[in-house]
C-alpha cells in the first residue's frame, strides 16, 4: 500500500504550499480514504492564511490545514464493520477531512455518498452541517422571517435551509455574485448593503413585522450587523424587542447589555452537532440517538441525503475547481478575487 500522500500546508508567513509526508497509521474506529475532492472555507481557511500574513512566524513548520472533502475507503481499522473498501464517503474534521491525497479519518466523520452525489457535492458536508446546526439553534417555525447576514457557503446554506423549514428569508452582503446566487436557489429577497438601507428593506419585505430570527455568518467585526438586527426585529407593545439572533461565523462586537437588546436571544453555534471533538464518540463510542436525535453524523447523513434528493442545491455554490498542486493560485483566487470565488474545489490528480 502506498505510504506517502502529499497535502495541503500554510506556512509561518502565510503562503500555501503542497508538501509530502508520510500517511498516519490507521487506528481503531479509523477509515483510510482515498481523496477525490475538497471544499476549501472562503471564512476559517483562508482566514487563517491571512492571519499568517498579518503576524508571520517564519519559522513555524507548514501546517496541513482542510476539514471538508470525500473519497473512498482504501483501508480501515478495527471496529469500522458498518464500512466496506471502495466505499464512497462524505468526511469531515479539522486535522482529519485534508486537503491531501490521502486523510486518516475517525469513522463517525464520514458518511456514505450515494451514487449520483457527486464526491465534489460531498466535499461540502462540513460546511453544510454547520449551516444545518445554526438551523437547529435558530429553531425556526413555519411562516417566520428570517435574516442571512453573510453570503459565503454557510450563509448559503442556511437560506436554503431556512426555506426547507417554510420561512421566509432575506439575505444581505455586499458582494452581487453572491446576492445573484442566493436569489437563484430560491431565497425570497436579497439586499445589496452597499446601497440599500438593511432596516427599511426588512420591514417592507415583512410587511411591518420585524424580523423573528437573524443569522450572523460571516467572520470580522459584526458590531454594525447586531445593531442592524436589533433594529429590525419584531416589537412587542412595552418596546422590547423580540427574537432570536444565531451567530455562526467568527465574528467579534461591542454590544450594550440589556436595554438595546430587550428580551432577544443570542445563540452561538459554532459547530456540526453534538459529537464532534469527543475523541471517544468520532471512533465509535455513540450517544443513546433517543436522548441526542442529531449529533454531528446524523447531520451529516442529513446533508447528504438533502442533496441526493434535489432539496439542497450545494453544486451551484461551486465557481471553480483547481487540482491539490495548484493549492496556491486556489486560495489566492479567494483572496483576491471574493467577487468571483466561493465554493473551491480541490482535486488530487
Amino acid at each position: 500500500m502506498q505510504s506517502k500522500r502529499k497535502y495541503a500546508a500554510i506556512t509561518g508567513d502565510g503562503r500555501v504550499a503542497v508538501e509530502e509526508g508520510d500517511i498516519p497509521t490507521i487506528g481503531r474506529g479509523e477509515l483510510l480514504i482515498k481523496v477525490y475532492a475538497s471544499l476549501i472555507s472562503p471564512g476559517t481557511e483562508i482566514g487563517s492564511i491571512l492571519s499568517r500574513r498579518k503576524n508571520p512566524q517564519p519559522h513555524q513548520a507548514p501546517q496541513p490545514f482542510g476539514y471538508s472533502n470525500s473519497g473512498i475507503v482504501i483501508a480501515k481499522g478495527d471496529e469500522c464493520d458498518e464500512f466496506e473498501v471502495g466505499a464512497r464517503v462524505a468526511c469531515m474534521g479539522a486535522g482529519y477531512a485534508l486537503h491531501a491525497t490521502h486523510a486518516v479519518v475517525p469513522k463517525n466523520l464520514c458518511v456514505p455518498i450515494p451514487e449520483h452525489v457527486s464526491h465534489e457535492e460531498a466535499s461540502f458536508v462540513h460546511l453544510a452541517s454547520t449551516a444545518l446546526q445554526a438551523i437547529r439553534r435558530a429553531e425556526l417555525q413555519l411562516g417566520e422571517y428570517a435574516a442571512v447576514f453573510g453570503l459565503g457557503i454557510i450563509g448559503q446554506v442556511i437560506c436554503q435551509l431556512a426555506k426547507l423549514c417554510g420561512a421566509f428569508v432575506i439575505a444581505f452582503d455586499r458582494i452581487p455574485m453572491r446576492l445573484n446566487t442566493a436569489k437563484e436557489l430560491g431565497t425570497d429577497y436579497v439586499v445589496n448593503l452597499q446601497n440599500k438601507n438593511a432596516v427599511e428593506e426588512a420591514f417592507k419585505f415583512t410587511e411591518g413585522f420585524g424580523i423573528d430570527c437573524g443569522f450572523i455568518a460571516f467572520g470580522g467585526d459584526a458590531t454594525e450587523t447586531f445593531s442592524l438586527l436589533q433594529q429590525m426585529m419584531k416589537t412587542a407593545p412595552d418596546t422590547h424587542k423580540m427574537g432570536r439572533i444565531v451567530v455562526v461565523g467568527g465574528c467579534s462586537a461591542s454590544l450594550n447589555f440589556p436595554v438595546p437588546f430587550g428580551n432577544m436571544d443570542i445563540r452561538a453555534s459554532s459547530r456540526t452537532g453534538p459529537g464532534y471533538h469527543d475523541e471517544a464518540w468520532e471512533r465509535g463510542a455513540n450517544y443513546p440517538p433517543v436522548f441526542i436525535r442529531w449529533d454531528t453524523r446524523s447531520n451529516m447523513k442529513l446533508i447528504i441525503k438533502l442533496i441526493a434528493d434535489g432539496r439542497l442545491n450545494v453544486r451551484r455554490l461551486i465557481t471553480h475547481e483547481f487540482p491539490l498542486d495548484e493549492a496556491e493560485r486556489a486560495c489566492e483566487l479567494l483572496i483576491e478575487h471574493p467577487d468571483q470565488a466561493l465554493g473551491v474545489v480541490l482535486k488530487p490528480a
